[in-house]
């Protein structure tokens, strides 16, 4: 068993609970770790034997260009789309990452993890 992280993808998105936030949009930061069998791929070299981490990237970035109002739908989104194009995939956590929010004081981000 491996684990594959991909961290700080950087999304301009129109998520919001706030009609502005989905109007203007914000940025936002997505982590994703996951779970697969590489026996195959450690021995074959082979790209087509493993999870190719560039195609759970566009999976992601697709998921992301559809508003939603909260960070939690937007990560289960995430964790069943992924989980859907990639059976080989055993366990999947992600974190999506609101930047600056407009919550009346300063942060870096308030963010969602979900598991799946």
């Amino acid at each position: 068993m491996s684990k594959i992280t991909i961290k700080n993808m950087e999304f301009y998105a129109f998520h919001g609970c706030f009609e502005e936030e989905r109007q203007i949009g914000t940025h936002f930061s997505v982590d994703i770790s996951f779970e697969t069998s590489s026996i195959k791929a450690e021995q074959t070299d082979n790209v087509e034997d493993t999870v190719d981490y560039s195609k759970v990237y566009q999976v992601i970035k697709q998921e992301m260009s559809k508003s939603s109002h909260l960070l939690e739908h937007i990560a289960r989104r995430i964790i069943n789309e992924v989980k859907q194009q990639f059976p080989a995939i055993e366990s999947v956590k992600v974190e999506v990452k609101k930047l600056n929010p407009p919550v009346g004081g300063k942060m870096d981000y308030v963010s969602v993890e979900l598991e799946g």
